[in-house]
Parts: structure tokens; sequence; C-alpha cells
């Protein structure tokens, strides 16, 4: 068990890359709590992980919210040894369409507070932590109408290096995971049917070199390696997990004879 004995702290963990990456770190032998905004959601999740998951009702836009679910999980499971801030929004904001609040929405969801939910966390960190942020490949590809969104994601890359800059005294390691597309709940709005998921995931699947959407168990693992004394000595790295997508576009289908 890589993680045996270790304390973990996942926002966004009763749905997609969240709970998929708590379910292997209970796996893996962790204590793990997750943090939500869905009652409902958060009270299945905490059951299906068992007597080492641990949910509490937090929105991570509420900064004394997370503080005190922090507080809560260093209570419950001691002393924290990862933390996976993970929980973030989509956001279309196209150019000469968008309100200044619905750009804010996503600037302070996707960076403000993960930014915040590492400080509350500092005090309750081990030395030889692992801190992992969630970015995205959008944060490189320039996908039109989503400049907040790209603007987050790029900021998250820039804030976990000086984070690991500021923490490497501490031995604690600050990395970033960036989905490509993948099977989670965030396609709802722009696939609300099983139909139209089929053909969003077709086009997905043509402009990625191996040829497939990704699925949340994919970030998991990588979510797992950087939590783990695998990636001893990997700091302030973005490791993409994409199919190819960023590294190697050329490779897709849709561009093979």
């Amino acid at each position: 068990m890589r993680l045996k004995g270790k304390t973990a702290f996942i926002t966004g963990g009763n749905s997609g890359i969240g709970l998929a990456t708590a379910r292997l770190f209970v796996a893996e032998g962790a204590k793990v709590t997750i943090t939500g905004r869905n009652r409902e959601t958060l009270e299945a999740s905490a059951k299906e992980l068992g007597p080492n998951g641990f949910a509490v009702e937090a929105d991570i836009n509420d900064v004394a919210a997370t503080e005190k679910a922090i507080a809560r999980a260093v209570e419950k499971f001691g002393k924290l040894d990862i933390v996976f801030a993970n929980a973030g929004i989509p956001g279309n904001t196209p150019l000469g369409g968008t309100a200044l609040s619905a750009f804010e929405q996503v600037i302070r969801t996707n960076i403000t507070s993960v930014f915040f939910t590492v400080q509350a966390a500092l005090p309750y960190l081990n030395d030889g932590a692992s801190i992992i942020l969630n970015g995205s490949v959008i944060s490189v590809l320039g996908n039109p109408g989503y400049s907040a969104y790209a603007a987050s994601k790029a900021g998250v890359r820039a804030m976990a290096r000086v984070m690991a800059s500021e923490l490497s005294p501490r031995n604690i390691r600050v990395n970033v995971v960036a989905p490509g597309a993948a099977r989670t709940p965030i396609w709802k709005g722009a696939a609300p049917t099983d139909e139209a998921f089929a053909a969003l995931e077709s086009r997905i699947a043509k402009t990625t070199p191996l040829g497939r959407i990704g699925e949340a168990d994919h970030i998991a693992k990588t979510v797992l390696f950087l939590a783990s004394d695998d990636s001893a000595h990997v700091q302030s790295a973005e490791i993409f997990v994409d199919g190819g997508a960023t590294g190697s576009p050329a490779g897709a289908p849709i561009f093979r004879g």
C-alpha cells in the first residue's frame, strides 16, 4: 500500500476526478477527508469510502468554511500528508459577451480558492507532505471562449511553482496534474444527454493521439503517483494526462490517412 498511514484532504471529492482519487487513496491505505457543496452526494461518497473516509460540506469559495473543514479533517484523522486541491468550475467567457461577474467567478473558484485552500492547510501539514493542484490542458490549447478558465489554470501552474519554492525547506512538494478531456460530470452542461455525450466523445477521440477520451481513474492514478513516495524527487512539475493532445497533437486520428 503506497499511502499506508497517510492522511489526505481532497476538495471536490464527491464526484468525478476527486471521488475517483479518494477511492484510490483509501484503497492504498490512506484516511481521506473530502469536501463538496452537495450534501446528498457527499453522504453517498462517504458511505462508499467506508471508515477511512470522512465528508465535510464546504464551499471552496468560502475561506472560513474551508478552514473549518480542514480543522475537522485534522480532528478526525490527524495532521495532513496530502492535499489535493481538485475542486473547480468550467466557464465559457467569450470576448464580447461576458459579464464581469462570470469572469470573476471562474477566477475566484479556480485559482483564488486554491491558494486559500493550501494556505488553510499549511499549519496542519506534516513536513514532507505532498500538495497536488488540478490544472488543465485548456491552459495551453487556446480554446475559443475560455479566457477565464485558461487563465485560471495557467495561474495554477505559476502558483504551484511559487508554492514549491516557499515550501521546499520543509520538504513539502507541490505539483500539478493537468487533465485533458475525461469522462466526468463536468460535461453535463455541454452534453446533457447520452446521445450528445457520445457525439462529444467521438469528436474528442478524433483529436487525441491515443484515440479515446480519458477516464477519471487515469487522472486519479497520476495524483496517486504525485501523492506517494514514488515521486519523492518530483517538485514543481506539471503532468499532462491527456492522451497526447498537448504534446503530439499531429498524431491524432483526424490527421491520419
